[in-house]
C-alpha cells in the first residue's frame, strides 16, 4: 500500500522548524526496497542530531548531558545500538564508522566497561547497561571491527562482570541491583526494573553467545528476583521499582515500554537457548501478549504513562522508549517464531501505518503515532522519537516471509568476537566528591531535581489515574 497523505493544520512555526516540505513520507509497504529507503531517510535525519565527531565535541554522545545539552549519556548508547540494528536489517553501512568510533571511545579502554569517570555523577546500572547491550548486539550481528581494536564481546563481558561484582549487590529487598552505582548519587536507595532488566538481558545473551552456564545462572537468578519482589505481577504487567527503606514493597506501578522491551528480549533469548516451554516459553508468551495489549491500543503504540490523549507529559528520555520495544519485539519474533511471531508481526504491520503518517518527507518524525499526522513535537527529544521511527522501519522488515534477516550469531555459529571472560575485573576509578568537576556537580544537581520531579509526577499519575490511556 502506498501512503501519500497530506498534513494540515500544523503550527507554521513548528513545521518550519522541522521541514520546509509538506506531506508525509511515501512508503510502499509491499516493497522491501521502499521500506529500506524510508529507513535510510529517517536515519539521515537522526544522525543530524549528533555532533560528537566535530572539533571540540565529545565523541559518541548526543548534546549534553544537562546543563550542556538536552540528552543524558545513556541515550547515545541506545542510539548507536539503533544504528547497529539498522545496518543489520537494511545492510546500509553509512553510519558504521561513526557507531564503531562512538562505542570504542565510550567503552573507555583499557577496562572497556563503559564507566568513564566523566559520567560518575549520573551513572546508573541502567545507563551502563544500555551501552553494554549495544556492544552485545554488535557481537551478535558481527558488526565490523578492525583487528587489534577492542572486542565487542569483551565490552559486553566487562559491563556484565562489573555489575555481577559483590559491590553492586546486597541483601536489601532480597537482592537485586540498585538503580545508581554510587552511594553519592540520587536514586541509590531505589531498586528498579530497568537496571536489573539490563543485567538480566546481558546475562541471557552472553549465555547464548558463549554457552557459559555462569551467565545463564545470573540471568535466571535476576529474572526470578524481579518476579519475586513483585515488579512483574501474575498478569505479566511490568512495574518500575521500589525503595530500599521500604523493602521494595512501595512498588511504583507505572508501566514503561522500555522495561517491557529489555525483559522480553532477555526472556526470548533464554527460551531460544533452552527451549524450555515452562520456565521461559510461558513467561515469554504472557509478557508479549500483555505488552501488546497494554502498549498498542487499536494497533498503534502509545506510551501510556505519559502520552495522554489531551496532553503530552513524556520527557526527553521517554521520547526514545518506543524504539526499544519495537526492536525487542522483532528480536523475540526471530528467536521464538513458534510462540510469538504471529502476534508481533500483526502489531508491527498495524503500527507502521501510524509511524508513516507521523513522518514528513525529509524523515522528520513526530512522537505521537496515533493522530494521523506529524504532531510538530520538537520540545522533548527529537533524537529520541527519530530513534523510535528508525526502529519501526528497520524492524518492519521481519514481517516479510521472503526477507531473510541474518540470525544472531554465537561463538559456535560464526561469531567473530572472541571476548575475554575476565574483562572488567580491574575496577574503574571511582572519584571522590571532592574530585568531581563543576560539570559533574551541575549534572548531579540536575539529576537530583529530575529524580524528585519524576517520583512526584509518578505518584500523581497513580493517584489520579491520568497515566491510563483515554479511549
Amino acid at each position: 500500500m502506498l501512503f501519500t497523505n497530506k498534513i494540515t493544520g500544523v503550527a507554521p512555526l513548528l513545521l518550519a522548524a522541522a521541514s520546509s516540505v509538506y506531506g508525509t513520507l511515501e512508503v510502499d509497504l509491499n516493497n522491501t526496497a521502499s521500506v529500506k529507503s524510508a529507513a535510510q531517510t529517517v536515519a539521515k535525519n537522526l544522525i543530524s542530531y549528533y555532533n560528537g565527531n566535530q572539533p571540540g565535541k565529545t565523541i559518541g554522545i548526543l548534546p549534553g548531558p544537562p546543563p550542556d545539552g538536552s540528552y543524558y549519556w545513556w541515550e547515545a548508547g541506545a542510539m548507536w545500538g539503533t544504528f547497529v540494528d539498522y545496518w543489520h536489517y537494511t545492510g546500509d553501512d553509512t553510519y558504521n564508522a561513526l557507531a564503531k568510533q562512538a562505542l570504542v571511545f565510550q567503552a573507555d579502554a583499557p577496562q572497556n566497561s563503559f564507566m568513564s569517570p566523566n559520567w560518575t555523577a549520573s551513572l546508573g546500572n541502567d545507563d551502563q547497561g544500555f551501552w553494554g547491550m549495544s556492544a552485545m548486539l554488535a557481537a551478535e550481528v558481527n558488526f565490523p571491527l578492525a583487528p587489534g581494536e577492542a572486542d565487542w564481546l569483551e565490552m559486553a563481558q566487562a559491563v556484565f562482570n562489573t555489575q555481577a561484582a559483590p559491590d553492586r549487590h546486597d541483601d536489601e529487598c532480597g537482592g537485586g541491583l540498585r538503580w545508581q552505582i554510587y552511594p553519592s548519587n540520587a536514586g541509590y536507595d531505589y531498586k528498579n526494573t530497568i537496571g536489573n532488566a539490563c543485567f538480566f538481558n546481558l546475562g541471557a545473551r552472553l549465555a547464548r553467545y558463549t554457552n557459559n552456564r555462569t551467565y545463564s545462572d545470573w540471568a535466571e537468578k535476576t529474572f526470578n528476583w524481579v518476579r519475586d519482589v513483585g515488579y512483574i505481577d501474575k498478569n505479566w504487567n511490568i512495574y518500575d521499582g521500589g525503595h530500599v527503606p521500604h523493602n521494595c514493597t512501595d512498588i511504583n506501578k507505572v508501566q514503561w515500554s522500555a522495561n517491557a522491551a529489555i525483559i522480553i528480549h532477555g526472556v526470548a533469548i533464554m527460551y531460544n537457548m533452552t527451549e524450555d516451554a515452562e520456565q521461559w516459553g510461558k513467561p515469554l508468551a504472557g509478557l508479549v501478549n500483555r505488552t501488546l495489549e497494554f502498549f498498542f491500543p487499536k494497533g498503534v503504540m502509545v506510551e501510556r504513562a505519559c502520552e495522554l490523549s489531551d496532553r503530552l507529559l513524556c520527557n526527553i528520555d521517554q521520547h526514545s522508549f518506543k524504539g526499544y520495544l519495537l526492536r525487542s519485539l522483532a528480536t523475540a519474533a526471530l528467536m521464538a517464531p513458534d510462540l510469538v511471531r504471529e502476534p508481533i508481526v500483526k502489531v508491527l504491520k498495524t503500527n507502521i501505518e501510524g509511524v508513516i503518517d507521523s513522518c514528513l518527507p525529509d524523515g522528520t518524525c513526530g512522537y505521537r503515532w496515533n493522530v494521523g499526522k506529524y504532531d510538530g513535537d520538537v520540545n522533548n527529544g527529537p533524537a529520541g522519537q527519530e530513534m523510535s521511527a528508525l526502529a519501526a522501519f528497520s524492524t518492519y522488515l521481519v514481517t516479510y516471509q521472503h526477507e531473510v534477516v541474518k540470525p544472531l550469531v554465537t561463538n559456535s555459529t560464526g561469531g567473530e568476537s572472541r571476548g575475554n571472560p575476565n574483562a572488567g575485573d580491574t575496577p574503574a576509578t571511582i572519584m571522590s566528591m571532592s574530585e568531581l568537576t563543576g560539570r559533574d556537580k551541575a549534572g548531579a544537581g540536575v539529576l537530583t531535581a529530575f529524580v524528585v520531579c519524576t517520583i512526584l509526577g509518578t505518584y500523581f499519575f497513580l493517584a489520579t489515574g491520568i497515566g491510563e490511556h483515554k479511549k
